[in-house]
């Protein structure tokens, strides 16, 4: 079923919200997640390009998505709604659980961006206008693209990745520099207004990839996971996308998070 652009795979069951990292499409970005959720345990799947983000052809602002996704849920008359984000969508995923609790039955963050740590995020920020602003500069217009083609494809060639799960890893080179860096624009001031005491109590389980314990994501994650009383994963050799290189793990953390607030009194 398709409305006005969002499209909700499965008749019935639990719904479930996918948020996707950066300003990628939905489409194709969790490989194997829409159907696998739609067969077993039969979930409603709503697959969706917010503003400024993936196909989406209406501006919108990071500080804005948290609203816009609440006015989904009612207009789809959906929720609350299991919400599975990874990277830049995890740190919408909070964003939305904070502001609006009642829409959201459990989380599942796969990597999410630290929307709880300034100095991280200032960072982020400003590394990612930086490059906008260069891809935009027409002697270095193509050059990005091709740097950074050529990064993803040495990176694809390490990892054995399922076809599909490569497919949409090497799709990530061809990332809208530009869109990206407005997609992240604000993330600083969302993160410096951000406290753990605001995070409400839900099911939530945070996946951290495979790095040093201490690491600034690490320790983000662990916040996230204790604020709002779940559990933090590793996958031996999960990577930021960690969605791509252990698929089937992500799909059976989500059927195991829809089960849990299906048996919830």
């Amino acid at each position: 079923m398709e409305i006005d652009g969002v499209r909700v795979h499965g008749e019935s069951g639990q719904p479930v919200l996918l948020l996707p990292g950066g300003a990628e499409s939905c489409d194709g970005f969790f490989p194997g997640l829409v159907e696998g959720l739609v067969a077993d345990p039969g979930c409603r799947v709503i697959v969706h390009d917010r503003p400024g983000t993936g196909t989406s052809s209406d501006d919108g602002a990071l500080a804005d998505a948290a609203s816009h996704l609440s006015a989904l849920i009612d207009r789809l008359d959906c929720g609350p709604v299991v919400v599975v984000g990874q990277s830049l969508g995890g740190a919408v995923a909070v964003l939305l659980a904070r502001a609006h609790p009642d829409k959201v039955a459990g989380l599942v963050l796969l990597d999410p961006t630290p929307v709880d740590d300034p100095r991280t995020c200032a960072g982020l920020e400003r590394t990612m206008g930086v490059l906008g602003t260069l891809s935009t500069v027409p002697v270095l217009r193509g050059a990005i693209p091709r740097v950074l083609r050529a990064a993803v494809v040495r990176a694809a060639r390490r990892q054995e990745l399922r076809p599909d799960c490569e497919a949409a890893f090497l799709r990530t080179a061809d990332a809208d520099t530009p869109m990206l860096a407005r997609a992240v624009r604000g993330l600083t001031v969302l993160a410096r207004d951000l406290q753990s005491a605001d995070l409400p109590r839900l099911p939530a389980v945070v996946v951290t990839a495979d790095r040093k314990q201490d690491s600034a994501m690490r320790r983000s994650h662990e916040r996230f996971a204790a604020a709002f009383g779940g559990r933090v994963e590793c996958w031996p050799g999960a990577t930021h996308n960690v969605h791509l290189d252990h698929p089937d793990e992500t799909l059976a953390t989500v059927r195991e998070m829809v089960a849990q607030v299906g048996s919830a009194p």
